[in-house]
């Protein structure tokens, strides 16, 4: 069974940057494509981030391009969200997800079969 579990969540002023970490265990090969998600309150979850295991072939939302960085460390089954210039609007909970049967190419997919519980983000200003 596959699990995934977030961290590096936390508290940070306006412009600062966090690492984030989805640790997966119950691979059984490469080939994985990985999402990254937040939630704010009273808004709906959005997509921001995926990366193929497999070649690391990595997209991203235009409201995160140039500051949200992913990449994956399969050694380590360990995909990383780096996030700079932190802004206000960045404050939610963000969620990891896998899945064998989506590919991270022509979009960012929203329909993942494995969920971590998340780790807030929380920017101060």
């Amino acid at each position: 069974e596959v699990r995934l579990v977030e961290s590096g969540g936390g508290l940070v002023q306006a412009g600062g940057s966090l690492r984030l970490s989805c640790t997966g265990s119950g691979f059984t090969s490469d080939d994985w494509t990985i999402g990254w998600f937040r939630q704010a309150p009273g808004k709906e979850r959005e997509g921001v981030s995926c990366i193929s295991r497999s070649d690391n072939t990595a997209l991203y939302a235009d409201s995160v391009k140039g500051r949200f960085t992913i990449s994956s460390d399969n050694t380590k089954n360990t995909v990383y969200l780096q996030i700079n210039s932190l802004k206000p609007e960045d404050t939610a909970v963000y969620y990891c997800a896998a899945d064998t049967w989506v590919a991270c190419s022509s979009g960012l997919p929203s329909r993942y079969d494995y969920w971590g519980q998340g780790t807030q983000v929380t920017v101060s200003s």
